[in-house]
């Protein structure tokens, strides 16, 4: 074996400990932000079912004869079919006597507001394990508005 072999092997093995070195540095950050994009993309398709349950609630809510629970009913099916595990915990607050601007008057209108608990399955956890007094939540209220100008029956 010449020298320029073993000097070869010597340094092939350095590398391979860097390699292994920078890899366990990286991986651990590379894990956190794939995590926080899933999350993140939990919680924006979580806002649209909501913002999708409150206009439906407000179609509903400006037909004449609509009630208050029929429109929570609804709200709250439509959040069961977006597939929202604890869609029964979301509170629905119905307006159907609200005033909103229309040209140069107001009109009478119905607003309906959907909260909801979300909770983030992985990254608060992973968070407050790491740091206690960490700043991420494990949970947070989404909250959807809907308003739309009320029929009127002739």
């Amino acid at each position: 074996m010449t020298m320029d072999t073993r000097n070869a092997k010597r340094a092939s093995r350095s590398e391979r400990g860097s390699v292994l070195l920078e890899m366990a540095m990286t991986l651990p950050l590379l894990l956190l932000v794939c995590v926080a994009i899933f999350e993140l993309g939990r919680a924006y398709q979580t806002q649209q079912i909501l913002t999708n349950a409150a206009r439906e609630g407000a179609r509903m809510a400006v037909l004449p004869d609509a009630s208050t629970g029929n429109i929570q009913t609804r709200v709250k099916k439509y959040l069961e079919q977006g597939q929202l595990s604890n869609f029964s915990t979301a509170t629905v607050d119905v307006t159907t006597t609200a005033t909103i601007p229309m040209g140069a008057g107001t009109v009478s209108a119905s607003i309906v507001t959907v909260n909801y608990p979300f909770q983030f399955t992985v990254l608060g956890p992973i968070a407050k394990m790491v740091s206690p007094k960490s700043s991420i939540p494990g949970s947070l209220t989404l909250v959807a508005t809907a308003e739309m100008r009320n029929e009127t029956q002739f």
